[in-house]
């Protein structure tokens, strides 16, 4: 059964700024460097395929995900670049992997011996980038340990070292001295690597910020996640790169209320009117990706004027204070982030009033938050 789309909270995504994201990354990096583009956690929330597409239509060598499934869902959309798992696997998705051709990431020999194991069984080559930890202490291998692993995988059948790559800690800033110690450990590894004879084609390190910033890490693939989105890393590095936000959240109102002053507005009754006011209920919530945190500090954008959010944020409802702005009623817009006529509340600046950053918001946005696409 089809239901049409009543709620009016959306978030709509312009693939056209997708699009132009990537070739702000093409600009930086050059011709030759190979672009892996990030599209875990639903696309940073604006949607894997569409995403995907996006991207590999402008050039994308390789896509990364977290998950098999999220890699199972780009090749049921007819994605055939080289998908890499960024997460790795675990004992018993063997089979999948090698349905799906994906490329897991690996960091010890047990995973590796598995995968190669079946990869044989079957007749088949799989392909595997070694992740080393130059300094996160999350996944990788050691740098250490990197010359006795990349030995027993060079005699592991079934299995071939197509990439290395590791993970800056610092995503937002890679101008300090750890930063460069990574990047010192990661060339270390590689020739470490090459002198146990493995000499993997993707050597990959640049984050968002090192494509931005930091040339010397690009090596011969980089890996953008959030600025692909049109979300610069940190806002000190804005001026790195002309990028768009794809995505804007918005809702509408529901209901408009003139209160007295003294009224208590929603759950706990943190927040009284101290005039007479009008107040817009605007069908959003924490459910749907605009956290409770932002109770009584965000604003919104309501005929191109900010309105404060007051009382407490709902699973399903927030309420804005929109006295002074007239002209306000039901169905009248709501943005929560993303632009308003000649008016802006950027992602990275609702991420400031709940105390975040701006990949927790995007890809908070609920599911049940449909996608609309544009194709500007």
């Amino acid at each position: 059964m089809s239901i049409s789309l009543g709620r009016p909270t959306v978030a709509e995504v312009s693939l056209g700024a997708l699009r132009c994201n990537f070739q702000q990354v093409r600009a930086l990096v050059g011709p030759r460097v190979g672009i892996l583009a990030v599209v875990k956690a639903n696309g940073y929330g604006h949607g894997a395929v569409p995403a995907a597409r996006a991207f590999v239509g402008e050039g994308a060598v390789a896509l990364g995900v977290a998950t098999v499934e999220e890699g199972a869902e780009l090749r049921a959309a007819g994605l055939r670049v080289p998908i890499l798992l960024l997460g790795g696997t675990v004992h018993g998705q063997e089979e999948d992997v090698l349905d799906l051709e994906l490329t897991p990431a690996v960091w010890d020999l047990e995973r590796a011996r598995a995968l190669g194991e079946r990869a044989a069984v079957r007749n088949r080559r799989l392909s595997i980038h070694l992740k080393i930890d130059t300094g996160m202490a999350r996944l990788g291998v050691l740098p250490g340990d990197v010359t006795a692993i990349g030995r027993r995988l060079a005699e592991l059948p079934g299995l071939e070292v197509q990439g290395v790559f590791s993970h800056f800690a610092c995503a937002e800033d890679v101008s300090g001295p750890a930063v460069a110690e990574q990047v010192r450990l990661f060339g270390v590894a590689v020739e470490d690597l090459a002198a146990a004879g493995v000499h993997p084609p993707e050597i990959h390190l640049a984050n968002s910020a090192a494509v931005m910033t930091l040339a010397g890490a690009h090596a011969s693939m980089v890996r953008p996640g959030i600025m692909l989105y049109g979300v610069p890393p940190d806002p000190a590095l804005a001026s790195r790169a002309r990028l768009t936000p794809a995505m804007r959240f918005r809702s509408s109102v529901i209901q408009v209320k003139h209160v007295p002053a003294g009224t208590a507005v929603s759950y706990g009754q943190t927040f009284r009117t101290r005039r007479p006011s009008v107040l817009a209920t605007v069908p959003v919530g924490y459910a749907d990706g605009y956290p409770r945190v932002l109770s009584n500090k965000a604003e919104v954008l309501v005929q191109g004027q900010r309105a404060p959010v007051v009382g407490r944020v709902c699973m399903d409802l927030t309420v804005v204070d929109v006295t002074g702005i007239s002209g306000v009623g039901a169905g009248t817009e709501v943005v929560l982030w993303g632009p308003q006529g000649k008016a802006e509340i950027t992602c990275g600046e609702v991420a400031a009033w709940a105390d975040t950053i701006p990949y927790e918001l995007l890809t908070g946005v609920g599911m049940r938050v449909p996608r609309v696409y544009a194709d500007e």
